[in-house]
This record gives C-alpha cells, structure tokens and sequence, in this order.
C-alpha cells in the first residue's frame, strides 16, 4: 500500500482520535480536507466511519453519563432526518462537487468561529437545534463533518466543558451508528476501504487516550489558532482542486 497514502490517512484518523478524546476546537474538521487530497472525499469518509464507531466507544467510557438527556432528544432525531437526505441525494453529488463542499464548509467554520468568539450568535431555541442538528446531520452523511453545524446550536448553551464532550460524544456514537445503513447501501463500505480501517484500528485506539490525556493541558489558544489557519488553508486547496 502507497506509504504517501497510509500516511494522510494516519493522520485523518489521529485527528479525529483527538477530538473524540477530548481535545478542543475544530481539529477533526480538518480529516477529510487532508486525507482528499490523495483520495476521493468518499473513500475517506467511508475508511473513517467504522474507525469513528469505535471511537465513539472508548470516549463514551471516558465520559459516561456525562451527557445531557433533553439536548440529545432534539440532536439525534433531527440529524437522522438529514441523514436521510444525504443518502436519497447522494447519487446526485460527484466527488468535486463533495471536494468543493468540504473546502466550503471548512471556511465557514473558520469564518464562523471568529463570529462566536466576538458573541455575535443569538440566543438558542429549540428550533434553532433542530434545524441545525439537521443540517449536521446531511454534512455527517457526506464528510462526517457533524459538527460545525451542531456548534452553532451547542455553543451557545455554554455546557461545561464535560457535560459538552459527553452530549456531544453520545450523539455522535448513535449518528455514526445510523450511518452504517446507507453507507454500506451506496457502497462506502467496500471491502478495499476496511481493509485501510483494520490497518489503522490501532492508531484510533490510541488518538483517543492521546487526546483524553493532553485535553487538559493544551494551549488552547496557540492550538486554536494554528487548526484554524491549517483549516482555511486545506478549505482553499480543495474549492481549487474541485474547480479545476
């Protein structure tokens, strides 16, 4: 197997551990951003959904029963209606319209964090998490990419900072759970993919303890600023590589 290749999927996978575990900011957005650029968006999101399920089990251990009930009742049955929609659509989508999308979505969220920092986001409603948790749940489908959109609902709620990693981890175990159906349906599932994921299995295991262990030690404003400059600039790469 191509070493360039195991390499940017490694690094997809460590990224991701690292939030799963705990680790702050915006740092698993930039998994598929990276890895598309020696593969298809698709194959990625599909090599990273059984490693994102398993995951999901060792942080939801990390952090049991630190979850809030009431915000999970409006998260997951609104993200399932947007999974629904990516998988009826998704024979719609090309991979440089997905590779555009990414790059889109990454900017936004770059954009759109300096916007929450300076307060500007008004008060949350209950509909406002649903149409968000929606949208989160379409954008999960397509590049497991859940969160920016959850953020503009969760955020706001200013949750401490376990009870936010617990609601988050436990909604985001049963979305990746959800989308085990139409991902094996359109055919992300195949077998050349999981493969890739068994290979990697043990760097999930071990992002995620990496990531729960540094959670409470990190810079976070040093480390912020340098995911959202690394952010835009994979955002960038890929707008350009699905336009031309």
């Amino acid at each position: 197997m191509d070493p360039v290749f195991l390499i940017f999927a490694s690094f997809g996978v460590f990224v991701f551990g690292l939030s799963k575990g705990g680790v702050p900011g915006p740092i698993a957005m930039l998994a598929v951003p990276v890895m598309s650029f020696v593969m298809s968006p698709l194959q990625a999101a599909g090599i990273l959904l059984p490693l994102l399920i398993i995951m999901d089990f060792s942080a939801i251990y990390l952090y049991w029963k630190k979850w809030i009930n009431k915000i999970l009742k409006i998260i997951i049955p609104a993200s399932i209606i947007g999974i629904l929609f990516g998988t009826f659509t998704f024979k719609y989508t090309n991979e440089d319209q997905i590779r555009i999308m990414v790059g889109v979505i990454s900017i936004i969220f770059v954009l759109v964090s300096f916007i929450q920092k300076s307060n500007f986001l008004l008060r949350p409603t209950k509909i406002k998490g649903y149409f968000w948790s929606s949208i989160a749940g379409y954008t999960s489908f397509l590049i497991h990419a859940g969160n920016p959109p959850i953020n503009f609902y969760i955020l706001p709620l200013k949750l401490d900072k376990i009870s936010f990693i617990g609601t988050m981890t436990l909604a985001f175990l049963v979305i990746n759970l959800v989308k085990l159906i139409p991902y094996y349906y359109v055919g992300l599932l195949a077998p050349s993919n999981l493969v890739v994921s068994l290979i990697l299995l043990p760097l999930a295991f071990i992002s995620v303890l990496i990531g729960y262990f540094i959670q409470k030690k990190i810079p976070e404003k040093l480390f912020f600023n340098i995911v959202y400059i690394l952010l835009f600039l994979s955002g960038t790469k890929l707008i350009f590589d699905g336009m031309y």
